[in-house]
């Protein structure tokens, strides 16, 4: 029974002494050992290890994005007005491979000696050379910027490895009554921007209506242009159809005046082939019969006479000489012939 409860000791003592060696290392950090005070080279990655308790002690040291907070950094401006940064965050991260370096030459604490003693130092340095105006008002939008190229210029020569990947910087805190105649002069400014604006906006709308009458104005001339051009176009078109008209019509007068001339021309050199003296006696001859009348009677005269010549005749005081009308009112005794403007006696032959 007594060996059993050495046992039970002894099991114990080895779990409690287990319990103390054994030791878990979370993602995104990387542990460092020291023995009797002094730092050891080698380090472990996430997971559970081992080292010997009592002896050994170990820190973890992070090796992820992390935000290092500096609180309420005093600052005087070269007016000599004392301000105060109420909080400046850093954001950083320490390279896994220099962690050994790191911790060796600043300790694991590494970020109060090159992160926040840095920032009072740079800030500092800043507002010695700025007055309250540029560090509150002008020049504040800069900080950051400024802060961080400042950090990482030194942190490459210093600490290989720690990187700064953005710095923040909040509005600092100045004197009350300084604040008082900020606020006041923001107020002005804010009415003289508001006034401004209202300014620019009568403008707009004033440009905006002169735009839109030049546009109306632009508008209403091209559409005059058009209609202008429009109506030129059309009586150049109608002029052009007259035109074209009018040398179809001349064309076409000329084509019938030239096919008239041309026929009159023909007939005259037929007529000059065809008119001869035996064929216009033929001629008058067929006409003479064709128009001729026979009268029988005792009273027909025995003449023959042109009409000319008869009115010629009758002039010259001569006896009337029996027309037609006459001959039909005697009594017919013997045989004669009677035209519409010659008259034939019996037994004689018509001349020409």
């Amino acid at each position: 029974m007594a060996l059993g409860a050495i046992l039970a000791v002894i099991v114990a003592v080895a779990g409690m002494i287990g319990n103390l060696a054994l030791h878990k290392v979370q993602e995104g950090h990387v542990a460092v050992y020291y023995r009797g005070g002094a730092l050891l080279k080698h380090t472990n990655g996430p997971g559970f290890h081992f080292m010997i308790p009592f002896i050994t002690s170990y820190r973890f040291v992070q090796t992820t994005l992390q935000t290092d907070e500096v609180t309420n950094v005093p600052c005087g401006t070269s007016g000599g007005v004392m301000i105060y940064f109420d909080r400046v965050e850093v954001v950083n991260m320490l390279d896994s491979r220099h962690v050994y370096d790191i911790v060796h030459n600043y300790t694991a604490d590494y970020d109060r000696v090159l992160i926040f003693n840095k920032v009072h130092h740079e800030l500092n340095q800043f507002c010695s050379a700025h007055t309250l105006q540029e560090v509150y008002i002008d020049h504040f939008d800069k900080i950051d910027e400024n802060l961080k190229s400042a950090l990482q210029l030194d942190l490459t020569s210093m600490a290989g490895g720690l990187m700064i990947q953005a710095v923040r910087v909040t509005k600092p805190k100045i004197p009350q009554s300084i604040k008082q105649n900020y606020e006041h002069m923001e107020g002005e400014k804010t009415r003289l921007l508001v006034a401004t604006q209202k300014q620019k906006v009568v403008e707009k709308e004033a440009e905006t209506d002169r735009k839109r009458a030049v546009i109306e104005a632009e508008k209403h001339a091209e559409v005059a242009k058009i209609q202008y051009s429009q109506k030129i176009m059309e009586k150049e078109s109608q002029q052009k159809i007259a035109e074209i008209e009018d040398h179809t019509l001349l064309a076409r007068q000329k084509a019938r005046a030239d096919a008239e001339f041309y026929m009159a021309r023909k007939i005259a050199e037929s007529n000059k082939v065809k008119l001869t003296a035996d064929y216009l006696e033929l001629q008058r001859i067929k006409a003479v019969a064709a128009n001729s009348k026979v009268y029988y009677g005792t009273s027909i005269p025995n003449f023959f006479m042109e009409a000319s010549q008869m009115a010629t005749a009758a002039s010259a005081g001569d006896k009337p000489i029996k027309m037609a009308d006459d001959v039909f009112s005697e009594d017919i005794d013997s045989v004669g012939s009677w035209t519409t403007d010659k008259i034939v006696a019996k037994g004689t032959t018509p001349s020409a």
